[in-house]
């Protein structure tokens, strides 16, 4: 199945090709390999209006995912027509994330890339509210970038050790 990604900002260059590829090799790591995704690159002012809608919290952020099906963490959805194929959507915040690389120095790519990763996890029905689904997260997102790093030679690591 595919990966629709989409650029709806003009502040910073995505390398779509190269974000493609990994959020296919980690849905494939994921097992959901037959399932479609949408991924928009966003800029501050509209992940800052969706995360005001959605979370109300209006302020911009790195990511937002949208679920097209309502699932426990890790299990995969179980669809009954071909339309329902689908994980769902992710929105990245691109402005956001290049103006944190900036500040720490990390490699916009990388980040965008883990912070997709982060998404995916979120549309299978991880959450991190208390620390033990947080702990459940932070392991599968390590996994998944396991397997893309063996892909790749890459050394990716989930950005939120120690958090939820």
């Amino acid at each position: 199945m595919s990966v629709a990604l989409r650029n709806a900002q003009r502040a910073v260059p995505v390398r779509r090709a190269l974000l493609r590829r990994a959020v296919c090799a980690l849905r494939a790591a994921l097992g959901a390999s037959r399932f479609d995704v949408g991924l928009v690159c966003a800029g501050n002012a509209l992940m800052q209006r969706l995360n005001a809608a959605y979370r109300h919290c209006p302020e911009p952020t790195d990511v937002l995912s949208f679920p097209f099906h309502q699932v426990a963490a890790g299990e995969l959805p179980q669809p009954r027509c071909r339309e329902e194929y689908d994980l769902g959507d992710i929105f990245l915040g691109v402005e956001y994330i290049h103006q944190q690389c900036r500040e720490t120095g990390e490699d916009f790519d990388d980040v965008l890339t883990v912070t997709a990763a982060h998404g995916l996890c979120h549309l299978l029905g991880y959450r991190h509210n208390t620390k033990p689904e947080w702990e459940q997260m932070y392991q599968k997102e390590a996994q998944i970038l396991e397997e893309l790093n063996r892909l790749t030679g890459s050394r990716l690591r989930p950005l939120t050790a120690g958090l939820y």
